[in-house]
């Protein structure tokens, strides 16, 4: 999958550290990309936008 474009996020919930965060892209088409900020040339996983959503709305997310 081409990620070139993607365009990378930090949640606004992220420490002033920046450490041990994911990064999010929804701004590519049809998808949603995850990645561990502290290695953005590692691994990407990759959902379906509703998939996503129901993801981070499910409240399964540790605050």
């Amino acid at each position: 999958m081409d990620l070139t474009g993607a365009r990378w996020r930090k949640s606004i919930r992220s420490g002033p550290d920046g450490g041990n965060c994911v990064e999010v892209a929804d701004n590519l088409p049809g998808v949603v990309a995850v990645r561990d900020s502290k290695d953005p040339a590692g691994p990407v996983l990759v959902f379906a936008p509703e998939a996503w959503r129901a993801f981070v709305g499910s409240g399964s997310v540790r605050r």
